[in-house]
């Protein structure tokens, strides 16, 4: 009797442990579908993030303000993410309402207009006035030549008014404080009307005429009987 139980107890053992081998073996065979199922590493970006004390923390969420920041995949690889440069939400509003300001020197509304704009954390383009070219291409837009000018995407204000330039900021969904991150700028002032070279050939034609012009026979003296003391104009 006793070496009857001992067998059974031999064979109910051996039934448990081969139930728990099929069991291990599926579990094990699910694992690996998942990790088919799951997508590259590669394709998931960590953010290595240096803050101003220079510790480094990571994560899988860009960062909205930090002094360093790194884009690198799972296995520490360098990413580009040069369209990342400001939140997404701003970037939407930049999208669609872009925002540019005409200024020109020595113009102190111009500043205050772009010192609003700066403090406030708006992404903007600049273009200055300084020649006749720029002066009629500003009119064509504008419809006048007064500075400062700003657009908010389809909406032209002229003129500066922070009251007035707030409400339009406001109404295109810019946001009241800034959201910029730390190392961003905003890219220098350009001409509104790019300067043309002339081209090679109108160079040297210039060069030829102005060589032309200096062996030029000298012209002939002048009467000076009503300048008796030669002053040249």
């Amino acid at each position: 009797m006793k070496h009857a139980r001992e067998h059974g107890m031999k064979h109910t053992t051996l039934a448990h442990l081969a139930h728990l081998a099929r069991a291990a073996g599926a579990y094990v065979a699910l694992l690996a579908l998942a990790a088919l199922a799951m997508p590259s590493a590669h394709a998931q970006a960590v953010y290595r993030i240096v803050g101003a004390d220079g510790r480094v923390t990571f994560s899988d969420k860009p960062p909205v303000t930090a002094d360093k920041v790194t884009a690198t995949d799972r296995t520490g690889r360098a990413l580009d993410l040069s369209g990342t440069a400001l939140p997404y939400e701003l970037r939407q509003i930049v999208n669609r309402f872009p925002v540019t300001l005409y200024t020109s020197t020595n113009c102190g509304p111009c500043t205050s207009g772009r010192a609003l704009l700066t403090g406030r954390g708006i992404p903007f383009t600049e273009r200055t006035v300084s020649s006749a070219e720029d002066a009629e291409s500003l009119t064509r837009i504008s419809g006048e030549n007064s500075l400062p000018f700003l657009t908010i995407g389809g909406q032209k204000i002229k003129g500066f008014s922070d009251s007035e330039w707030v409400q339009f900021l406001d109404a295109a969904g810019y946001p009241a404080t800034s959201k910029l991150p730390s190392a961003y700028r905003n890219a220098p002032a350009t001409p509104l009307v790019a300067v043309q070279k002339p081209a090679p050939a109108a160079q040297a034609d210039a060069s030829q005429n102005a060589g032309a012009r200096a062996v030029a026979a000298p012209p002939a003296p002048l009467d000076n009987s009503s300048n008796p003391a030669g002053i040249k104009f």
